[in-house]
């Protein structure tokens, strides 16, 4: 039921820590895996890595989530080289945690938050996914079918915590989780929903992944808050998501469609 021979993926944000795991978790059950990152050159070496330790094929693309154009070459690229498309991950996301040049955004209040911030957060994280759906959608239903799984956050499902992030003997807080974040990752659940239910008779199956909080490089502060407000009482292994999604891209789930998978250890249970 797991078995993925010959089935071609996209994992989007394919360069970041998730989508490493992602990529080996399809190519170890026979994916064919296309690595897409906006940085081109980490994306490569990452498919490169991945073939090797895990076998089967893989190339990397360098794409841009929130351009159509860069969307439409990737799609382009890999018809060429495979001849069809049969999974898409919608994982690509600003996440201003785990990314150096979105660090910034962590340090304005909502009431000072910046609108191109904002924009910017709407147009990678959710524009970006239903760019990617649109395409992969079209040659999907040409072809008769294939399966999406849109990445989501808990903090899609409820409100950040913000207490987390407040820094040991601060005063006033300085670092906050902002909004667009959530709110983006609210609507990738939704996106999945109306997809879902768009394409029901196509024979193209969308779910979400909802992951919790992936132990990284937070500071011990951060995890311990984390933890202590985690029923399981951890933050999850950096590969503990893979199985779910091998699971939803797979015969596996093959009468589920519509659904979130929340993978997060207990944290929206209450």
């Amino acid at each position: 039921m797991f078995d993925l021979s010959g089935r071609v993926a996209v994992v989007t944000g394919g360069a970041g820590n998730l989508g490493r795991e992602y990529t080996r978790a399809l190519l170890e059950a026979g994916a064919l895996v296309v690595v897409a990152d906006i940085r081109s050159e980490i994306a490569a070496e990452v498919a490169d890595a991945a073939v090797a330790a895990c076998g089967s094929e893989a190339f990397g693309v360098g794409v841009d989530v929130a351009s159509k154009d860069d969307i439409g070459r990737m799609t382009t690229t890999v018809l060429e080289k495979w001849g069809r498309l049969d999974i898409l991950i919608n994982n690509a996301a600003i996440d201003p945690k785990f990314d150096s040049d979105s660090a910034a955004q962590q340090h304005y209040s909502f009431e000072d938050y910046p609108l191109d911030l904002w924009q910017r957060s709407m147009n990678v994280n959710l524009t970006g996914a239903f760019l990617c759906a649109q395409a992969a959608g079209r040659v999907m239903v040409q072809q008769g079918g294939g399966v999406m799984v849109n990445v989501c956050s808990t903090y899609g499902l409820v409100a950040p915590d913000q207490r987390l992030y407040r820094q040991e003997g601060e005063v006033a807080q300085t670092l906050f989780k902002p909004a667009d974040y959530g709110v983006t990752k609210a609507g990738i659940a939704q996106l999945t929903r109306y997809l879902a239910v768009y394409w029901g008779d196509k024979n193209i199956r969308v779910n979400t992944l909802t992951p919790g909080g992936v132990r990284l490089a937070q500071d011990d502060g951060f995890v311990q808050r984390y933890e202590q407000r985690t029923p399981i009482g951890r933050m999850a292994n950096l590969g503990e998501m893979s199985g779910a999604l091998l699971f939803l891209v797979s015969d596996a789930s093959s009468y589920m469609t519509g659904a979130n998978l929340v993978v997060d250890g207990g944290w929206t249970a209450w």
